[in-house]
């Protein structure tokens, strides 16, 4: 990326930014309004030792008491002004800045949960985590002191160049030479800190997302007793992070550096032009003093933005990132014409149905049609790869069909909401998921208004209840994250119980009860027998045993439905079915 590639860039970056920060435009102009004011003590006392000196070498009579108290009084209230002016910027200006990061984290966060499952196939936690907390911390500092700093900037350069020509426009041109040099040489150095800047966040989400990795996993670690391994994958990735850091420091470094030469350069243009200009009487001595505070003020003013350029490049980093999540295409939603689901019976009618993931195009299920009654319990059962959690997870929209189109009661999936028809169909999956909080809370999780009766009655239905109301503080036990003070099956119980109060027409289960030992597994399929009742259902079966007296079983390969049947049917016919029956019998398939 050249030069202007990057100031495109940066521009186009700002201008999608600007409608966070024109949400608070009047505190937007009340800080510029206090900036100006804080410029004024810079700007004016220059003018006050100009007058003082002058007077002091050609009129010292005129120099009097008076007019040095009146001058002091004037300082005196600017510096209250200043003071005041000050205290607001600091003060509503970062609360703006706190307020536009949190509208830009909730956008981002809003539209994280509308992203489909080939985006977090592709996408690591840790990454996304980064862009959603740390990046957008540089926001505030970015959104409130950006319009503030390059205000007062060029406030005083104007300013105090106009003021600088009435002394001497030749001095004043020769000096304000360097600012061009300067300009190029910031926007090339600017660029080169851009760059470790959006590295340094990139590997800091990627130090993040192995070390999550790692603590998540840590069972599997300390079971496979390879902490070694985990330590040294830590410490390659910190070491690369260290580099990168190193890098943009030297960025830093090379940047302050250069602005400091140009510094010394510009003093040295004044001490000797206005040395020159002094000896031949086209400056006086109190100009030049006024020209030496007003180069001062432009130097110091030079350094304040020196100084901001790393917050700045921060800030345009985090923006980045985060347009980098609000530009991740949303692959499933709402058609602009889209209607409720009108449920009636849970008919499920897939209808030539074709799909393939988009990320890597491998094609799963090819023109399926199958027709499920209404209240039909069908099992799905087959080798690994046959498509079964896939045909399930299109249903609920989980993903999108690459062609044909599956209908509920006649209508057709895509033309509904997805809140009506995600509501209409309760989901047990196999690897469960309970969040952090209380036994309750994620019994509920799906109904938030459900009273404590109906939440026990779900977990009752589940066979939950009895070792719910054995834990420490029963149902206001707290799970642990991602419910890890629980057992495999009492997760299990929990996440059936979050479906029995659910109540939906349409059942998904992907082996329900595979983490259940035997008596619980009774217990279950009895309570999900009752909750099947005049309910479609589709399971996705491992343990045949459970599925005997399914309504209909398919069998699925990578060429579709090989067989269909009950199970007396299928085992009469020896195929596949018959095989799976005779040699995974009670097994989990594989």
């Amino acid at each position: 990326m050249n030069t202007n590639e990057h100031k495109r860039s940066t521009w186009h970056l700002i201008k999608r930014f600007w409608p966070y920060e024109r949400k608070y435009l009047k505190t937007v102009l009340l800080d510029l309004f206090c900036a100006a004011l804080t410029c004024l003590c810079d700007l004016v006392l220059p003018l006050i030792l100009r007058t003082i000196t002058n007077l002091a070498m050609t009129d010292l009579a005129a120099l009097t008491v008076s007019l040095v108290l009146k001058l002091t009084f004037l300082y005196f209230v600017l510096r209250l002004i200043d003071a005041g002016a000050q205290y607001f910027m600091a003060d509503m200006g970062h609360v703006m800045g706190v307020y536009i990061e949190t509208d830009m984290r909730e956008d981002a966060f809003d539209h994280l949960l509308k992203l489909g499952y080939t985006y977090y196939s592709n996408t690591k936690i840790g990454q996304i985590m980064g862009r959603i907390t740390n990046d957008l911390f540089d926001v505030t500092e970015f959104a409130h002191h950006c319009p503030e700093e390059f205000f007062i900037a060029g406030l005083k350069f104007v300013v105090s160049f106009i003021i600088l020509c009435t002394y001497n426009v030749a001095l004043t041109v020769i000096i304000f030479a360097c600012v061009p040099l300067m300009t190029v040489v910031s926007i090339k150095l600017n660029h080169w800190q851009r760059e470790t800047f959006r590295r340094q966040r990139v590997q800091i989400g990627e130090l993040n997302a192995q070390i999550e990795d790692s603590l998540l996993g840590e069972r599997v670690v300390k079971a496979f007793a390879v902490e070694e391994r985990e330590k040294a994958k830590f410490t390659r990735g910190n070491q690369e992070f260290q580099h990168i850091k190193k890098l943009t420091y030297k960025a830093m470094a090379a940047f302050q550096a250069s602005t400091r030469l140009f510094d010394g350069l510009m003093y040295l243009l004044v001490v000797l032009g206005g040395g020159l200009f002094v000896i031949r009487g086209a400056i006086s001595p109190g100009d030049l003093v006024a020209y030496v505070m007003y180069v001062s003020t432009l130097i110091a003013t030079i350094r304040r933005i020196v100084e901001f350029a790393e917050q700045f490049q921060r800030g345009m980093t985090g923006i980045e990132r985060f347009f980098e999540i609000m530009d991740a295409p949303i692959e499933i939603q709402d058609a602009p014409d889209a209607v409720p689901l009108q449920l009636k019976e849970g008919a499920i009618d897939f209808k030539n149905v074709s799909f393939e993931y988009p990320d890597d195009h491998n094609q799963v299920l090819k023109n399926l049609s199958l027709y499920i009654a209404p209240g039909e319990r069908v099992a799905l059962v087959g080798s690994s790869g046959g498509g079964k959690t896939t045909l399930c997870n299109l249903i609920p929209r989980f993903y999108e069909v690459t062609s044909g189109e599956i209908d509920i009661d006649g209508q057709n999936i895509s033309s509904v909401t997805l809140k009506s028809l995600r509501a209409a169909i309760g989901v047990v999956q196999q690897d469960v998921y309970l969040f952090s909080g209380s036994v309750a809370e994620n019994i509920a999780y799906g109904k938030t208004d459900a009273t404590m009766e109906e939440i026990r009655e779900a977990a009752r239905l589940a066979g939950a209840d009895e070792f719910i109301m054995d834990l420490k503080d029963g149902y206001d036990t707290y799970v642990g994250e991602r419910g890890v003070k629980l057992s495999g099956g009492q997760k299990q119980r929990i996440s059936i119980a979050r479906v029995f109060l659910k109540n939906p027409r349409i059942l998904i289960l992907d082996e329900a009860t595979s983490a259940l030992d035997n008596e619980s597994e009774l217990l279950v399929g009895q309570s999900l027998n009752k909750l099947a009742k005049g309910r479609t259902t589709i399971t996705i079966a491992h343990r045949l045993t459970t599925i005997k007296d399914y309504d209909r079983i398919l069998v699925l390969s990578e060429d579709g439905v090989e067989e269909e049947g009950t199970h007396e049917e299928l085992l009469e016919k020896k195929g596949s079915y018959y095989r799976f029956w005779n040699q995974l019998n009670e097994v989990v398939l594989k």
